[in-house]
């Protein structure tokens, strides 16, 4: 081929359909071609494809001087790795990094630089393991989160920062954060030492990885061997009972290293997060200091809506591995509900007749597993309150929880409501619709 003939922007389209790799064996080739693969605008577009930078940067962040010296350090750093693993790893992070940074900047600030390739091979010595190629790329990206003083927050629940977030009922607060290699070494060590769990636990082959600690542990533990992730039950600290929370069928050849398209289960539950936060299937709730990612479902079908005389009634569950008993027994499976109530702008409207608020009096509800009627309760307020809705208010969440012996199951009710308030109504009561949601155990577990 005659190189004279052939324009700049022509060659510099061929190259980037060629890609990084073999434009680099094309620079070998001739002073001409050497000097059209050095173009800034093609390793510009090569860093912003595989690893959407748009300024030349390593991967401690740091500037450098040109794009392809950008290139060249990435994989230098990460040569031990396949190339696409590394792509798609950085990939899920800047997701949930893009999402946090925007939404929940104070979680943001905890998430630690990568560990180094020393700190993870010192830290497998320790623990005789061998991190499967995912989660220990996972860890040269971000070494999990660490919070200083001024975040740990006094109040009854804890630290609200954790990545993964989490619920409440009653007293139960649960917000899980994912754990640096030192504190997987600590937590790891005691639990073998105090929570009397042997089986599979002598060879060290599960690490503790994510955890919350207010008044309920959840404790989250990677299998080193299989690469599953699983989430400790309530018998979790008398016969070791665990959960699987990602489906096995995806789980694909954690430690072939030639396998481009390995992944293990901590890649693909959070990949799963982070689709959750960028597509509002869950979402920041709470006030102030006091917000928090909350995994009470947003949106349809697990989360249900109703509106009834201008009264607006959302509803949604979440699993709650931690204080079920998979050995059966009414309360094998524990589900949390949290249920969100307001009035609509144009108030309450009631045969013709406009009032600018009403008031919750009575619940009533229907809980089944498997199409079977478990409950049918009625009672007074919710959680000992009756609230006053008005027009442009926020609405007004409470959460609870019910066990179910089997699922799937569903709860589904309604309020009683009085026109203006309890004390001074100015019509009959009105019932309001909480539509049927789901009680599921889900793909995946958080």
């Amino acid at each position: 081929m005659d190189l004279e003939a052939v324009g700049d922007l022509a060659l510099n389209e061929v190259l980037l359909l060629l890609g990084p790799k073999e434009t680099a064996s094309v620079a070998c080739v001739s002073k001409r071609l050497k000097a059209s693969t050095a173009e800034e605008s093609l390793w510009s577009k090569f860093c912003s494809e595989d690893l959407h930078l748009s300024s030349p940067l390593d991967p401690h962040g740091n500037p450098l001087p040109s794009f392809k010296l950008a290139y060249a350090s990435w994989r230098e750093a990460f040569r031990m790795y396949p190339w696409p693993l590394v792509k798609r790893v950085k990939r899920c992070w800047d997701r949930i990094e893009s999402w946090l940074v925007t939404n929940f900047p104070e979680a943001a600030a905890t998430l630690q630089q990568g560990a180094s390739e020393d700190q993870i091979r010192q830290f497998e010595q320790v623990l005789k393991v061998k991190l499967p190629l995912p989660t220990r790329l996972l860890y040269r990206f971000h070494n999990g989160q660490v919070f200083q003083e001024k975040d740990e927050l006094t109040s009854f629940c804890g630290n609200t920062l954790g990545l993964i977030g989490g619920y409440s009922f009653y007293h139960h607060v649960v917000n899980v954060c994912l754990l640096p290699l030192d504190q997987v070494l600590l937590e790891t060590k005691q639990i073998i030492r105090h929570l009397g769990i042997t089986a599979g636990y002598g060879k060290t082959k599960y690490i503790a990885v994510a955890a919350s600690s207010a008044y309920s542990e959840k404790l989250f533990f990677l299998n080193c061997t299989s690469g599953q992730l699983y989430v400790g039950t309530r018998n979790l600290p008398t016969d070791g009972e665990m959960m699987q929370c990602v489906p096995n069928a995806l789980i694909r050849s954690v430690h072939d290293s030639r396998n481009e398209e390995q992944q293990d289960a901590m890649l693909l539950w959070l990949e799963e997060h982070g689709r959750r936060l960028q597509d509002g299937i869950i979402k920041m709730r709470g006030e102030g200091d006091m917000r928090t990612i909350c995994q009470f479902p947003e949106t349809s079908p697990l989360c249900s809506t109703a509106v009834t005389y201008g009264v607006k009634v959302r509803a949604s569950a979440v699993f709650v591995p931690e204080a079920s008993d998979l050995g059966g027994g009414p309360e094998k499976y524990y589900f949390a509900y949290s249920i969100r109530i307001s009035l609509q702008p144009d108030g309450c409207i009631i045969n013709g007749m406009y009032f600018s608020s009403c008031q919750l009096q009575k619940r009533h509800w229907i809980i089944r597993a498997n199409d079977i009627v478990e409950s049918d309760v009625a009672g007074e307020g919710v959680i000992g309150k009756y609230p006053l809705l008005r027009p442009g208010e926020e609405e007004f969440v409470y959460e609870s929880c019910t066990p179910l012996p089997s699922a799937p199951g569903s709860v589904e009710g309604s309020f009683t409501f009085f026109p203006d308030s309890l004390a001074h109504s100015n019509g009959a009561p009105f019932e309001v619709e909480v539509a049927r949601f789901p009680l599921q155990l889900p793909d995946y577990i958080f």
